[in-house]
């Protein structure tokens, strides 16, 4: 497209009738009037957290499910829900909502409980302070009134994960109700990681877990209700063609029933159609779609995760550019003890980084299989994932990560 012809092609997009009514519909961020199939899960967290609109403090909880399957929608949507009571009937109840594994949620105990005190209207500095100060500034803070404080940790573990000083911060979070006399605080986790709890301290896991709600993987069924309800209202009618919602919800179903993800696809494969100046959305745009969405995803779980599982992903790729045949085990573990001492971060022990490969592998990133070794035992072969094509771009990506 030549420079000179721009306005004339903004004006023409302007002029030109959309395939999308409303395609903020389809976005993570949009909460619906009302959530298909977590009916059961939403009465029991609005009944758990119900007690808080007399003042009174509801019991920690912990949600947990595998992406997509409506954790952090039903949280946000009973937290509107409560916002309107509490505005109308004037009750001291302040709720609070951080994704962990966004990056203003840094990567020291100093920089997460300052996040905490400003989402409170607490005022710290980026550093100079005491981290023991940081929680007396953010408890002087709550502690202003008497008032219930309900802070949603959504994806919780990744919390823990970056701090690299175990569950320690979830403990002190956990405990300081004995330290305030006017307020009370609650804590939500949420998780997709179905084994964290298992990695908590007891002390922790009997404090977080109070109560525990789960979420289980939509089908295709009610994947496809979902999309359903959706595109009614984010697309102009007669725009999207027979077999394209079947396809979307048999490709989020094949993906452990991430309603999150069928959502994506029908909305990239719109604008995949719109872009190519289309008024009708068809299955091979869903085609399209999820291979654009792939490529996005592997990038984005190769800079979001957890330092030391990027150390261990990109040890896996170093290892894989000199042998085609499947590494082993102790194989990655030498080589990320070396990145970890060039990096000068703590070394974990090799089963811990074996857990960390099983959960590379649980995303699909990673192929692990084991084989036997005759009297030698068992070991397991471990394959990278990701496309030729992308090999050097996550391999920049974890590079700027890990330095």
């Amino acid at each position: 497209m030549e420079q000179l012809g721009l306005n004339d092609y903004f004006e023409n997009y302007l002029n030109k009738k959309s395939i999308f009514k409303n395609k903020r519909v389809l976005q993570e961020k949009y909460i619906p009037s009302s959530i298909s199939h977590r009916k059961q899960q939403i009465s029991q967290l609005a009944s758990m957290l119900a007690p808080a609109l007399k003042v009174d403090r509801p019991s920690n909880l912990f949600l947990y499910g595998k992406t997509g399957t409506g954790k952090t929608l039903c949280t946000k949507y009973i937290f509107n829900e409560l916002s309107e009571v509490c505005k109308t009937k004037k009750i001291a109840l302040h709720l609070i909502y951080v994704n962990c594994k966004l990056k203003k949620v840094s990567n020291t105990e100093y920089r997460i409980i300052a996040q905490f005190a400003r989402e409170v209207g607490q005022e710290i500095p980026a550093t100079g302070l005491p981290t023991e100060e940081v929680y007396n500034r953010f408890l002087k803070k709550i502690n202003e009134k008497k008032q219930v404080v309900i802070l949603a940790l959504d994806e919780v573990d990744r919390l823990v994960s970056k701090l690299g000083v175990g569950d320690e911060i979830l403990y002190n979070l956990t405990r300081l109700n004995g330290e305030l006399d006017k307020a009370q605080l609650s804590i939500i986790g949420i998780s997709n990681d179905l084994r964290f709890m298992e990695r908590l301290d007891p002390r922790v896991k009997s404090s977080l877990s109070e109560e525990e709600i789960i979420f289980p993987p939509y089908n295709a069924l009610q994947i496809k209700e979902i999309l359903k309800e959706r595109a009614k209202l984010a697309f102009n009618s007669n725009t999207i063609s027979e077999g394209v919602l079947e396809k979307c919800a048999a490709y989020a179903a094949r993906e452990h029933g991430d309603a999150r993800r069928a959502l994506d696809l029908l909305r990239v494969a719109g604008e995949i159609a719109e872009r190519s100046e289309r008024h009708l959305v068809t299955p091979d745009d869903i085609d399209k779609a999820e291979e654009k969405i792939e490529r996005s995803r592997i990038l984005e779980i190769a800079r979001t995760q957890p330092i030391q599982s990027q150390i261990t992903l990109y040890s896996i790729i170093l290892l894989s550019e000199d042998n085609k045949d499947g590494i082993a085990t102790g194989e990655v573990f030498e080589k990320y003890k070396g990145i970890c001492k060039q990096c000068k971060l703590p070394v974990l022990t090799q089963r811990r980084v074996s857990d960390l490969i099983s959960e590379l592998d649980m995303l699909g990133i990673i192929h692990g299989r084991v084989i036997s070794k005759g009297r030698y035992g068992r070991t397991r072969e471990i394959y990278s994932n990701i496309p030729t094509s992308l090999l050097e771009k996550v391999k920049e990506v974890l590079e700027k990560e890990i330095v």
